[in-house]
């Protein structure tokens, strides 16, 4: 029986072991608190030049680039998406910096990097260093989600990331073929020409695949159980048409066409951003995992003394020169423009394309084309690795994190919600009260708690609400109707297991009992809006208490037998909002949330 290594897995097992890997890493770096992109990274090396299981390229054979290629251009795709014009507020001129000065001048820079660092041509390393302007949206996005970012240092290099993986595609094509024009007799003009058609085609070909689509969609003419279908048929469709016109412009076609479709008000538009955000969970997971794996040995030896000095040249000098000079004479904050100099991670795109075009560099008669690819795999780990462990301490030490821990949003200004959050106050977790009637809003004002006028699923709060800040949402109005509606659509976003609303009036009737797919989970002591703020008016208010080795639960509960408990806070500040049946941990230095009658009230000793 032949072993795994000399005959390769069956494709079928492949798939299902790079998935494994994948998301298994993902979910242990959710578990540890750690950046997954690490973890993928190495179970990559694992399984594929540290163990010899997975062999990509003998695994999968042809099929291994059209698949990176397509879950790349998904990927691109989701990115577009998530780019809504109207979170460029605070960081449109940033943005506009970083593209129009910061990907030529980085590009330059690395090109620099590469010839005097890494010795490589200037040919050479003018097709790289346009690659190496893509800072990786595979890359950024689940930082981002760790980091917990302000929103407009996150938006800058969210923009950044997902724009300029085309633009970086782009400028090695065209210095791909001004570097073919100069090893041949072919013409210049020629050349040029055919690259600005070919971008030319894909701009067009995104720009109205992405209108014609949300035509159809607002009109009805493709109904909503094919909509992801249709989408997906599309993408594929526009990113290969373009890439067949000219190789790489399908990347600008299917970010363009995400652009569009973010920015036209689509009813389905959350439907579809949500299943394509779960698609790319997956896509990046894979593409890490097989890109690591694909590595050998001999590649990752040849790495050497010059590859490590590469690397900090473009980390150190090459990334923060770019962006400083881009964002001079800015109103960008110094503190901010540190952090996007300091950080510049690299990801699949880079990887990928890099391999392609030293590949046909080695072809056309340049040697060292083939250093391309272990260059740019040693610049996509060191970066990965770097910034994944810094981006959070670095964010902390200036300044830039939304919250040192996440807080709680209450939906409502009653009493109740006042007292509550109040309380939250006390125990240093940020909390805001938002309610669309202003005069509601009056005693948490007085109370000097944070407050948003409007209500919270306007476009409006998604701009101003930095919502990265907060962990738990409770739905508190006297509308059992709109508590439903914020919880069912906040909880995609939030976590089904972090969003919570008061008891509903008539949820005791089965004629009214919703399905467990709407609302949020109920949160102690499971009453009803009326029923939580005669409590308050009966002078009932919310206390804390730390549990410690002489005072514990049970000595709480044998001194307060009318209290109810609410949230527990453990020693390493994670809240935790309780069910009615759900008790708290009680492990000394956990601190307790409770409702209580006031103590001045209390008939017990």
């Amino acid at each position: 029986m032949a072993t795994a290594e000399t005959a390769g897995l069956a494709p079928v097992m492949a798939f299902a072991l790079v998935g494994a890997l994948g998301v298994g890493s993902q979910w242990i770096a959710w578990r540890l608190r750690m950046p997954a992109i690490v973890l993928m990274l190495v179970a990559g090396l694992a399984v594929g030049p540290g163990l010899g299981i997975l062999d990509p390229g003998r695994d999968f054979g042809a099929l291994l680039q059209p698949m990176v290629a397509i879950a790349v251009a998904i990927i691109l795709f989701e990115g577009g998406l998530t780019l809504n014009l109207g979170g460029l507020r605070d960081a449109a001129t940033g943005v506009k910096r970083l593209v129009v000065l910061g990907a030529p001048l980085g590009w330059i820079a690395s090109a620099a990097a590469l010839h005097y660092v890494a010795g490589l041509s200037w040919a050479t390393s003018a097709v790289f260093g346009g690659i190496m302007i893509v800072t990786g949206p595979t890359v950024i996005a689940p930082l981002l989600r760790q980091a917990r970012l302000r929103r407009r240092p996150a938006a800058l290099l969210q923009w950044e990331a997902i724009v300029n993986d085309p633009v970086g595609a782009l400028a090695a094509v065209l210095a791909f073929e001004v570097v073919v024009v100069t090893q041949s007799a072919g013409s210049a003009g020629h050349a040029a020409l055919d690259v600005a058609s070919g971008i030319a085609l894909a701009a067009f070909l995104g720009l109205s695949a992405g209108w014609g689509m949300a035509r159809a969609f607002a009109r009805g003419m493709v109904p909503e159980y094919m909509k992801v279908p249709v989408l997906f048929v599309l993408v594929l469709g526009v990113f290969g048409v373009s890439d067949w016109v000219l190789h790489e412009a399908g990347l600008l076609a299917v970010t363009l066409m995400g652009l569009v479709i973010a920015n036209v008000e689509l009813p389905s538009y959350t439907e579809l951003r949500r299943f394509k955000e779960q698609a790319t969970v997956m896509l990046v997971s894979g593409v890490f995992i097989l890109l690591a794996a694909n590595m050998d040995r001999a590649t990752l030896a040849a790495l050497d003394i010059r590859a490590l000095l590469f690397v900090l040249a473009v980390i150190l000098l090459a990334r923060p020169a770019a962006v400083l000079l881009s964002l001079a004479f800015s109103d960008v904050p110094w503190a901010e423009r540190l952090l996007i100099a300091l950080t510049g991670p690299r990801g699949v795109v880079l990887v990928a394309v890099a391999g392609l075009f030293g590949e046909r560099l080695a072809g056309i008669g340049i040697e060292d084309g083939a250093q391309i690819a272990p260059l740019a795999f040693a610049l996509v780990a060191a970066t990965v690795v770097l910034h994944g462990f810094t981006l959070s301490p670095l964010a902390r030490l200036l300044g830039l994190t939304a919250a040192e821990r996440p807080g709680v949003m209450i939906v409502g200004g009653s009493p109740w919600s006042v007292a509550l959050a109040r309380a939250l106050k006390g125990l240093d977790l940020p909390v805001i009260v938002v309610d669309p009637n202003y005069m509601r809003l009056r005693g948490a004002r007085e109370a000097e708690i944070e407050t948003y006028f409007g209500d919270l699923l306007s476009e409006d709060a998604e701009h101003r609400l930095d919502l990265v800040r907060y962990e738990h949402v409770i739905a508190a109005t006297d509308n059992d109707a709109y508590n439903t509606l914020v919880t069912t659509d906040l909880g995609p976003e939030f976590g089904r297991e972090k969003v919570f609303q008061l008891k509903r009036s008539r949820e005791t009737s089965a004629r009214h009992t919703l399905p467990a797919t709407l609302g949020g989970r109920p949160v102690a002591p499971n009453e009803t809006y009326l029923e939580a703020n005669r409590r308050i008016s009966e002078g009932w208010e919310f206390r804390t208490t730390r549990l410690t080795e002489e005072f514990d639960l049970e000595d709480w509960r044998s001194r307060n037998p009318e209290a109810v408990l609410v949230a527990d806070l453990d020693a390493a500040g994670t809240l935790r909002f309780l069910g009615p049946e759900e008790s708290p941990r009680e492990q000394p230095g956990t601190c307790i949330l409770v409702l209580a009658p006031k103590r001045a009230e209390r008939k017990e000793a």
